[in-house]
């Protein structure tokens, strides 16, 4: 699975990223919300704004596949 491919073609307009955020870095009151987790995740658009905020992975992948969005992660 080492195959380059070159992304500048593709249609990227319903790619999303997945990426973990430290509860810790988010503003008080979302940091109330989401009660002990130390790290939950972002969903974003290509231009970096964020679309959502979920409890886990698995479940930002099924949002976004949800909304018709392929998701990648971004480490």
């Amino acid at each position: 699975m080492n195959t380059p491919f070159d992304f500048k073609d593709a249609d990227q307009s319903n790619l999303v990223y997945v990426r973990p955020v430290a509860v810790a870095d988010l503003p008080a009151d979302v940091q109330d919300e989401v009660g002990n987790q130390e790290t939950i995740y972002a969903v974003h658009r290509a231009d970096g704004e964020r679309l959502a905020l979920v409890k886990n992975r698995k479940l930002a992948f099924m949002l976004a596949r949800q909304n018709d969005l392929s998701p990648v992660t971004v480490h």
